[in-house]
């Protein structure tokens, strides 16, 4: 009886053991989340378009670069505005590209990206708006010393350009520096 129960035993460890689970990407339109109104209406959000994503990633590659000209050409045509981590809202391309190149100067920032995530909905209006939220670690020289920030931006892009974004960060702790 021993001998029966402990090769059932062993027979099923084998059989777990070489079965494979298939993971497979879902793309179906299943809602992730949902957006506010301002009416109070709440709007479905859906996993998007990936290729924002890679908008996104030569944005950050080209503030870690000092590439103003990228930067300037990936930029928004229209309405571009930027809210910062502090309340400051910097409103048209031409002014952001003025404010990067004194902050580059004074703070040199550095970003690592932990995580990009693209999403998109259509607003009250019929309007799509593709988003994508990303956190990174960035590192600002103040007062010549390097702090560190964790930091989540949400960016919309539409037609392969950032037409605004909103910054909130905040110091990272002593054991997230380890």
């Amino acid at each position: 009886m021993r001998k029966s129960i402990l090769t059932l035993l062993v027979a099923t460890v084998l059989i777990s053991c070489n079965s494979s689970v298939d993971m497979e990407i879902k793309t179906s339109k299943d809602a992730i989340g949902y957006e506010v109104q301002d009416d109070g209406t709440k709007v479905p959000l859906y996993g998007g378009d990936m290729s924002n994503i890679a908008v996104l990633e030569s944005y950050i590659k080209a503030h870690n670069d000092r590439d103003l000209e990228t930067i300037k050409s990936l930029n928004g045509d229209k309405d571009f505005k930027v809210y910062g981590p502090d309340g400051k809202v910097i409103e048209g391309s031409e002014a952001h590209i003025e404010f990067l190149a004194n902050w580059f100067e004074e703070a040199s920032p550095k970003w690592v990206t932990n995580y990009l995530i693209e999403n998109e909905l259509t607003n009250n209006k019929g309007e799509l708006r593709q988003w994508v939220t990303s956190g990174h670690e960035v590192t600002l020289t103040i007062d010549g010393e390097d702090v560190k920030f964790g930091q989540v931006i949400d960016a919309r892009i539409s037609d392969g350009k950032v037409q605004m974004f909103y910054v909130t960060q905040r110091v990272l702790a002593a054991d997230e520096l380890e």
